[in-house]
């Protein structure tokens, strides 16, 4: 069976701007992340809120680059949340006091029988939701 991610904005973040958090190589370890889900003929699973995310912060030209190169990279599937996932998400938000894409990756995840890839602490209140792990555990 081909293992499934689904990754999280942060962790697109850490690879394109190769950050760091003074002590960790975060950019590091999501290319390395990447690159091992190559080796192990896995697939990265994303969805149109994390290109919401990412709209923040990038305008869509960088967004495709960025896109274009982890598919380059690893397999790269796009998929689409399902109305019953984005119900039971707002449930999880409100119980729960997390932003709702947060819930959201958690239940499509889960649905998708996909390890979430990020390191956002709000994950920490999803682990009953979701297999949850960071780059560097993956690597």
């Amino acid at each position: 069976m081909v293992q499934k991610y689904f990754v999280d904005t942060l962790i697109y973040r850490d690879y394109y701007e190769n950050r760091s958090d003074n002590l960790r190589p975060l950019g590091e370890w999501a290319l390395e992340f990447f690159r091992s889900v190559a080796k192990q003929k896995g697939v990265i699973l994303y969805c149109d809120l994390v290109i919401e995310e990412m709209a923040i912060e990038y305008n869509s030209d960088i967004i495709v680059l960025i896109l274009e190169t982890i598919a380059s990279i690893a397999p790269l599937i796009k998929i689409e949340a399902t109305a019953q996932e984005e119900s039971e998400a707002k449930k999880l938000k409100k119980e729960r006091k997390l932003p709702f894409a947060d819930a959201l990756y958690a239940v499509i995840a889960r649905d998708n029988d996909a390890i979430l890839v990020s390191r956002d602490n709000h994950f920490s209140l999803l682990l009953d939701i979701a297999v949850i792990r960071k780059p560097e555990e993956l690597i």
